[in-house]
């Protein structure tokens, strides 16, 4: 074992069994980055031994506060390692390397976030029903384990090639159903989580609910409500004004209806997600190549304005 690794914190049996013990150099090469965010950087990478591409995330745990980054990549690997549904993103395990935890997991071509960036405009309706749908049966899943993910948005909402939405980063994950903790990334954040920050206030899976109504005004306007603000002027007025809405009335009411749901200020106002899976806007009929389709225009449109690099992943300020 490299003596990089932090030997302390591997004591415990149960934690070193959460890391494979090879060197994860000599098992991933072609590491190319394709994103990155407050954790680090995200790359592609081939597996040597099975020739599958994959996707590293690298999270380092040198330097400030670097006992609780450990203590977060242990908590995110736990987390991920229980995670088994078709719309999360699959786990593939977890390597130390150089004072860096390289976490492997599935590949997917882009965030919806990283889709909105190459169109330059907002997505279509059918296609942002269908992004939503996914994210709702991924979330379904988690709440019926009574874990909340407390940062959805479409920087965290992955494509795969054939379409399949996954979601994606669990490092803000609450494996309780009931949190107390400060943590998201701002525009996004329900009320109950900003309240939670002064009075000590416990909130639950509906945090997600609320998020996943701002991730729809983003994927319909291209940035969630709120976006040119400060984050203490966002944190404000998140808490006292009207619940946002869809500026546009040329939306479907289905869509006007479902964003609106999810925005409930009061928390028990706001369906569930196992309810929303039943809603309209989700259900309406709509191609099943909905999505493989936006993603072989998005390829023609990146190749013809870029040559074809990858698209950054947004970075958005996340609170921990």
């Amino acid at each position: 074992m490299p003596s990089t690794i932090p030997t302390e914190g591997l004591k415990d049996p149960e934690t070193a069994e959460l890391f494979f013990k090879e060197d994860p150099e000599k098992l991933f090469t072609d590491l190319r980055e394709v994103g990155h965010g407050s954790f680090g950087a995200v790359y592609s990478a081939r597996d040597v031994r099975t020739n599958e591409v994959v996707a590293i995330k690298k999270l380092s745990y040198t330097g400030m506060q670097s006992t609780k980054k450990w203590q977060d990549i242990i908590k995110e690997v736990r987390f991920l390692q229980i995670l088994k549904h078709p719309n999360i993103i699959e786990y593939k395990g977890c390597y130390l390397s150089e004072h860096t935890a390289w976490l492997v997991m599935e590949y997917c071509i882009r965030s919806v976030s990283d889709f909105l960036k190459v169109h330059k405009k907002p997505l279509q309706e059918m296609e942002i029903a269908a992004i939503t749908h996914g994210a709702l049966q991924g979330l379904a899943y988690l709440h019926s384990h009574a874990m909340i993910h407390r940062d959805i948005k479409a920087a965290n909402i992955l494509l795969t090639e054939q379409g399949q939405v996954k979601l994606a980063d669990f490092g803000l994950a609450s494996m309780a159903s009931r949190a107390s903790s400060f943590v998201g990334t701002p525009n996004w954040m329900a009320p109950e989580v900003i309240l939670a920050k002064d009075e000590e206030q416990q909130y639950g899976t509906e945090v997600d609910i609320w998020s996943l109504g701002i991730t729809c005004i983003e994927l319909a306007e291209m940035k969630p409500p709120l976006q040119s603000n400060s984050s203490v002027s966002v944190f404000s007025r998140i808490i006292r004004s009207e619940s946002p809405t869809l500026q546009s009335t040329e939306w479907s009411y289905h869509f006007r209806h479902f964003v609106d749901s999810c925005l409930q200020k009061i928390p028990q106002d706001r369906p569930t997600s196992q309810k929303l899976l039943k809603h309209m806007f989700v259900r309406r009929e709509r191609p099943e190549t909905v999505l493989i389709d936006l993603i072989q225009r998005t390829k023609v449109l990146s190749q013809e304005a870029h040559n074809g690099p990858a698209v950054e992943s947004q970075e958005e300020e996340v609170i921990t």
